[in-house]
């Protein structure tokens, strides 16, 4: 990976959780000091339900994002939450584009939109591309990630790109590290030495070294193995030091 990026570990909670889950930062503590980790970032995106009540980063060095956002700051949105409200229950990141949302309808134009509602509230964006297990077979995946990128995103100071192949989101499945880092190499080539590249694909304890060990593989966005603290205790770990 390129040593000058801090690993960023991601846990993408999805809707699972309840009040007693806004405890789990201060397991992962016990588990994992503060001064221990000192090299890398960690996040937790809990539903937004959980958001505001979660414990405060200062006390547990976990940091705390949303799952995704509306592009407006208010109005007539029902259900919905705006990157401003996000950031006033505590959270510096925000997923966009994540492929779940992509297949419920959400744009390129969408995600942009939404990754500008996240800077403009001062969050940064974690902005999510990835293709089809169909995409790759026909040997179309670096061409189908690149113009999402394009498309996708917008001309921020910071922001991180999540690299999720469709077809290794919670299936089980993963890409092998050699496809892995093809794309992230790829992705790099079109965007800034400084942004981090996460991979996003059923990373799980027994995958993860050899993933954060590669060269443009900047951390890892983590869905399943996420939800139990010394799974997530185990990843984190295994990100390099330098």
């Amino acid at each position: 990976m390129a040593k000058s990026l801090r690993p960023l570990i991601a846990a993408n909670w999805k809707m699972n959780g309840d009040m007693s889950w806004v405890f789990k930062p201060a397991d992962f503590a016990a588990l994992y000091h503060a001064e221990d980790r000192e090299h890398l970032d960690v996040l937790i995106c809990p539903p937004a339900t959980l958001l505001g009540s979660m414990l405060d980063p200062q006390q547990t060095g976990v940091l705390l994002g949303g799952q995704d956002c509306h592009a407006e700051v208010s109005g007539a949105h029902t259900g919905n939450v705006s990157a401003e409200m996000l950031k006033d229950a505590g959270a510096s990141f925000v997923i966009v584009g994540h492929s779940e949302c992509r297949a419920a309808g959400d744009t390129d134009a969408a995600v942009n939109a939404k990754a500008k509602a996240a800077a403009r509230a001062g969050l940064t964006p974690i902005i999510c591309v990835g293709e089809t297990e169909a995409e790759r077979e026909a040997g179309k995946a670096q061409k189908v990630v690149a113009a999402q990128i394009k498309a996708s995103v917008p001309k921020l100071k910071s922001f991180v790109i999540a690299y999720e192949p469709v077809w290794a989101i919670g299936t089980g499945k993963t890409a092998t590290p050699e496809d892995v880092a093809e794309m992230h190499d790829a992705i790099r080539a079109l965007v800034t030495p400084k942004t981090r590249i996460l991979y996003g694909g059923s990373v799980k304890p027994a995958n993860a070294e050899a993933l954060l060990a590669l060269k443009n593989v900047n951390g890892a966005l983590i869905g399943g193995a996420g939800l139990e603290m010394d799974s997530l205790v185990e990843i984190a770990k295994s990100a390099p030091k330098s």
